[in-house]
């Protein structure tokens, strides 16, 4: 007996999205128990050194941290009106034509051609980039704090802990990847509208970008502490 191709549909839409689900989860368990052996856990070991040198230095150093925050800041701001942008010309699309989904037909891939089913790939697709939205808005708003709290002048009767100014900046770039890895979901749920096939390959190939992206797999040669440089004794 054949297998049906339109509930490939059925099969490999759900495999697709429980393979992301779990390496995500994965990853998600690595940079809580083991940081170290992520990207993003060495990444934030930087961020911790950055902010104990910014408050530490003088007014002009602020300043330029300042920048930095401020750049972030411009990048999440313009990643969320991306999304904002993308949801609503895909509601005002879905909206105007009903039939859009006739658009696809002739380069679909053994896919399930129903209404409903369009309709589902439709609102997925309209989810993750409001999530994305959201992510990034987050992002946007833990760096602004961040902002606010690095120019504020550490005296011995300051209320605010360097320890609250690491924090802050590490959320906003935890939100900023979460932003990222729904893009990711989105791209894979768009190759969807081709047919299953292309969304469960899209999938396998996402994974393996992303563990080879996450993956702490070539350390980084850092300067020992209290170990000065050729160039600092030379000074």
């Amino acid at each position: 007996m054949a297998f049906p191709q339109d509930d490939l549909d059925l099969v490999l839409v759900p495999s697709g999205l429980l393979l992301m689900f779990a390496y995500n989860l994965f990853f998600l368990y690595r940079y809580l128990r083991f940081p170290k052996t992520t990207v993003m856990g060495v990444e934030n070991d930087d961020k911790r050194a950055w902010v104990e040198a910014i408050l530490q230095g003088n007014v002009d150093e602020k300043s330029v941290g300042v920048s930095v925050v401020t750049s972030n800041v411009s990048a999440a701001t313009f990643f969320a009106s991306v999304c904002l942008t993308l949801c609503s010309l895909l509601g005002a699309w879905i909206a105007n034509s009903p039939s859009s989904s006739n658009i696809f037909d002739s380069v679909l891939l053994f896919s399930d051609p129903k209404p409903s089913t369009a309709a589902i790939k439709h609102l997925c697709l309209i989810l993750c980039f409001l999530v994305s939205f959201a992510c990034f808005l987050q992002s946007a708003r833990h760096h602004v704090h961040a902002s606010y709290l690095i120019t504020t002048p550490m005296t011995p009767r300051s209320l605010i802990d360097p320890e609250d100014v690491k924090v802050v900046v590490i959320r906003g770039g935890e939100f900023w990847s979460l932003g990222h890895r729904s893009l990711y979901f989105a791209l894979s749920l768009l190759l969807w509208f081709f047919g299953p096939v292309p969304m469960f390959a899209s999938s396998v190939v996402l994974v393996m970008i992303l563990h080879h992206h996450d993956a702490y797999s070539i350390p980084i040669k850092r300067r020992p502490l209290g170990k000065k440089t050729q160039i600092e004794n030379k000074v």
